[in-house]
């Protein structure tokens, strides 16, 4: 019976959190708020994934016209830094030691033909057309995310930042993670004598110079690097030389591909794994990056920092899917590492995969990037509500019922997806109700006679591109439209 009670109870503080996080979702929507609502609400009731935003309004839930719906998102106005307020305050998945682990990643919105789009930037791709590596114009997303421990698929979303055309992404994220470290920190989620947060990174950010600009907060960087890279050992002890001269200030070369350069390890733990077999991962204290005065560094003021940190080579077994079995090189902004801080940085690593499958809900299951819009800012509406959303279906874990199909294998109630959890959300939101107003009558507008021709062509414009020096790119005179051809053409013909 106590048990009945504790569960009753569990319940009864999910369905209050789901209800308060929707009254304050609405009280953010600022403009066009009932329009938005019901819009996130048809975009959590809808049965299957969201193949194109116009069937959006043949939910039930969207009790509006389908010009409801795009008034909404191309006039509407969210307030965005209350929203990022209620999602740190939501209950944040935490790891065995009480840790938050933060996963940072950039997901593209491909818009490859939309010309008429302005703030396009090259979104790097991988795996199209023969599996190079391409550069597709769009909107890229830095999101960053709060991990779970074990098996899942869960993550907790907590912002969203749309890069503009040549932003620096290691400031931009860098930026993004302190604001969202002092939200968490006035939200209470973490307290002096609390452990440090842990930011997990890929490969494609500068780990080093991101822990250098985040030392004044209690956060750990993680980050994946490079097989060909090269570290410098700790700065050797400095002795008397007669014949003169400036002392070192690196020490010597950790050639990642050498292992003659490596010395003896800090630490070496050996761990069985299901997926991956025996694991085994070797720590070296204090090696840094030698830095110049090029790209990032080059307007630093006073010499250059030496940012120390420990290398982590973790090695696998074998691999699941049966490719090639690489090492993989981690750097973790803090020293003296023990076994128990090496197991842990590395399996905090695997768990940054999680961040790939929200990626891939979004864009499948919600339909993130179905939308054809215009506006980049109605593309920042659209991407908030989906957040939105998806926080919406984290809550209601404990309250969904499996409605699965008839070839699914059973799951617990804590072990649901989140596309199973929105299977039956529609039930819980008969019940929660919907602090929306109800449309009001009226009719649709004249719109273009027909026959009449469009008299206002949409402005065209080009893939965002900056030059080194900070410039916007210019494309050269020989290649606008309706100049004079270049000699060698002419020769040519």
């Amino acid at each position: 019976m106590v048990v009945s009670l504790g569960y009753q109870d569990v319940l009864r503080d999910a369905f209050a959190e789901v209800s308060c996080f929707r009254a304050e979702l609405y009280a953010c929507l600022a403009a066009r708020g009932d329009a938005l609502f019901e819009l996130c609400d048809a975009l959590l009731c809808t049965d299957g994934p969201v193949r194109t935003l116009v069937d959006l309004a043949l939910a039930p839930e969207h009790r509006r016209g389908h010009g409801a719906l795009y008034d909404g998102l191309n006039q509407g106005r969210i307030d965005i830094a209350r929203l990022r307020r209620a999602l740190a305050g939501m209950p944040l998945p935490r790891a065995a030691d009480g840790r938050i682990v933060l996963a940072a990643d950039v997901s593209p919105w491909l818009r490859p033909d939309a010309n008429t789009c302005a703030d396009r930037s090259f979104c790097h791709t991988f795996g199209r057309g023969e599996g190079k590596h391409q550069m597709v114009p769009g909107w890229p997303y830095s999101i960053v995310a709060a991990l779970e421990t074990g098996r899942t698929s869960w993550t907790a979303v907590l912002d969203a930042v749309r890069l503009e055309p040549g932003a620096d992404v290691a400031a931009v994220t860098t930026a993004q993670l302190r604001e969202l470290v002092d939200r968490l920190v006035a939200a209470g989620q973490w307290k002096p004598g609390d452990p440090e947060v842990l930011v997990v990174l890929d490969a494609g950010y500068d780990a080093p110079r991101i822990a250098h600009l985040l030392t004044d907060l209690p956060v750990e960087i993680l980050g994946r690097l490079r097989s060909d890279r090269v570290m410098r050992q700790p700065t050797p002890p400095r002795v008397y030389d007669p014949k003169g001269g400036r002392p070192p200030k690196h020490g010597g070369e950790f050639v990642f591909g050498d292992p003659s350069t490596w010395g003896i390890e800090q630490a070496v733990t050996t761990t069985d794994t299901r997926l991956y077999g025996k694991a085994t991962a070797q720590a070296w204290d204090r090696l840094h990056p030698r830095l110049t005065r090029r790209a990032a560094w080059i307007d630093y003021d006073g010499p250059l920092p030496i940012i120390e940190g420990t290398v982590i080579r973790l090695t696998v077994q074998k691999l699941p899917s049966g490719g090639v079995n690489k090492p993989v090189w981690l750097w973790w902004s803090g020293t003296a590492a023990t076994e128990a801080d090496v197991d842990r940085c590395w399996q905090s690593f695997l768990r940054r995969f999680d961040l790939e499958h929200t990626f891939r809900l979004f864009k499948q299951t919600l339909g993130w990037t179905k939308p054809r819009l215009r506006s980049s800012e109605a593309a920042d509406r659209w991407t908030w509500l989906v957040i939105a959303a998806y926080a919406q279906l984290r809550l209601a874990r404990p309250l969904a019922i499996d409605l699965r199909r008839p070839w699914e294998k059973p799951a617990p109630p804590n072990r649901l997806t989140p596309a199973r959890v929105r299977r039956g959300f529609r039930n819980l939101c008969t019940k929660t109700g919907s602090p929306a107003s109800a449309p009001k009558p009226s009719r649709p507008g004249p719109g273009r006679p027909p026959g009449s021709k469009n008299r206002r062509p949409a402005t065209r414009h080009d893939v965002g591109r900056v030059l080194a020096t900070g410039e916007a790119y210019s494309r050269p005179a020989h290649h606008k439209k309706g100049t004079k051809p270049r000699r060698t053409e002419e020769r040519q013909t």
